[in-house]
This record gives C-alpha cells, sequence and structure tokens, in this order.
C-alpha cells in the first residue's frame, strides 16, 4: 500500500526526521519533488534523469534547474543491469548531468549498477564536481576507496543491514566519518527488521544505527556525524 506524501512527512518528523531530499528521476517526478518541497520546509528536491529514462534526453530537465528548492542534480548515471535506456543514451545523458551539475555549481546525485569503470570513467572526463554524492552506494571497499579517492560522498541505504551485504559493511566501516551520509532510497530497500514493506525516510534511523553499531559509536554521534556532512554535501540546503 502505498504511504502517501503526506503520511510519509508527517512519519518521519515523529521519528525525528528533521531534513528530507526528494529525488527526480524525469521530468514528471522532478516536478513532482518540487511541488512537494514547496510544500513542506523539511523537504528539498534534486531535478535529475535516471539512466533508465536516458533515451528521453536532459532537455527536460531545463525547466527545472533553477527553481527554487533544487539542491542538486540527480539522481543520474549507468545502470547496465537492467538497461531499460541504451548505453550510449545512458552515457550521453550522464556527461550533459555532469555538465549541468558544474554550470549550475549544484551537488552531483549518482546512480551506478553493474557499470563502476564507465561510471568513473566518464566522472574522470567530465570533472567530478565539488559536491558529488555516490547514491545508494553498493560496493564493497575497493569501490569505496576509488570514490573517496575523487573527493565523494558515500550515502548508505538499508541495503547495510542485509544478510548478503557483508562487502558493504565493510565499505561502511572503512569510510571517513566526514564522507558518510545514509540514506532509505525510499520507496525500495527497506532495511531489517522492515523487509518486505514500503521504506519510507522515518526508516532511515534503522540504517543510521545500524552503521553506528558497526563502527562501534554512539547512534547520536553518528546522526550528528551525517547530518553535519549532509549540510557539506548540499550546500544549497544549509545556505
Amino acid at each position: 500500500m502505498d504511504l502517501g506524501t503526506e503520511a510519509a512527512v508527517r512519519a518521519a518528523r515523529d521519528a525525528g526526521v528533521s531534513t528530507m531530499i526528494t529525488i527526480g528521476c524525469d521530468a514528471d517526478t522532478s516536478r513532482a519533488a518540487i511541488a512537494v518541497a514547496a510544500q513542506h520546509p523539511e523537504v528539498w528536491a534534486t531535478v535529475g534523469l535516471h539512466p533508465h529514462e536516458a533515451q528521453h534526453g536532459t532537455d527536460q530537465l531545463l525547466p527545472f534547474i533553477d527553481q527554487p528548492r533544487v539542491i542538486a542534480i540527480g539522481e543520474c548515471g549507468l545502470d547496465y543491469y537492467y538497461e531499460h535506456s541504451d548505453r550510449p543514451s545512458q552515457r550521453r545523458a550522464f556527461a550533459e548531468q555532469i555538465a549541468l551539475a558544474h554550470q549550475h555549481e549544484l551537488t552531483l546525485v549518482v546512480h551506478t549498477r553493474d557499470a563502476w569503470d564507465e561510471t568513473l570513467d566518464i566522472l574522470d572526463a567530465e570533472g567530478v564536481p565539488t559536491n558529488t554524492v555516490m547514491h545508494c552506494f553498493s560496493g564493497g571497499p575497493e569501490h569505496a576507496k576509488l570514490c573517496l579517492d575523487r573527493g565523494m560522498f558515500l550515502s548508505f541505504s538499508g541495503i547495510v543491514t542485509f544478510k548478503n551485504a557483508a562487502d558493504l559493511r565493510d565499505a561502511a566501516l572503512m569510510c571517513p566519518e566526514d564522507r558518510l551520509l545514509v540514506e532509505t532510497d525510499s520507496p525500495y530497500l527497506a532495511p531489517v527488521p522492515h523487509r518486505g514493506k514500503q521504506n519510507q525516510p522515518a526508516f532511515v534511523a534503522v540504517v543510521g544505527n545500524a552503521i553506528a553499531k558497526l563502527r562501534n559509536v554512539a547512534p547520536e554521534h553518528l546522526a550528528e556525524a551525517t547530518s553535519r556532512n549532509a549540510r557539506r554535501a548540499f550546500p544549497r540546503m544549509a545556505a
């Protein structure tokens, strides 16, 4: 059952989540993200073309980029697992959105699946924006180092709680505290013990608590650190 925007924001607020970012994946969802952010002072929006939608072109994003409460370009990148868009279209759309992040001085939110080498190659060719977030990071320590060496933030989702995610937990353990973010990727990837349910922003504390336990720090300490990092990763949000 769809929780609905109003209920999700209210539940997150009740759970102590003070700030949320809702993601654009094409023109329609970017428009909707901006509308939600306009209605809720604790919500910010991104504008992006997901690799699944890359074949439709990035021009559709241009009317939304300078809208109030837009703080990032993305999510964008490469997805060679599903390949709903052909690879040349994905590569072109990703490069164009990196350029938009540079041009508008916005954070870049990156999605990659089964495409690590080409994702990093394109970032290197276009120049990694000052604030770049590897969204829903799913690699191990080696991929984490490649991202960290390029100055990125690593954002961990509920996958870190999954039984078969040992490499990901190793990456969360080795990530420097000042580059660590937590997210939900709602409505997907609900963390244990909520597997099988619709994910929601209120569950972000479950992810944070799991990583705090892994790193042997207090949950409050991790919450403060990741909140501070989010303001650094998305400076428009802190302005």
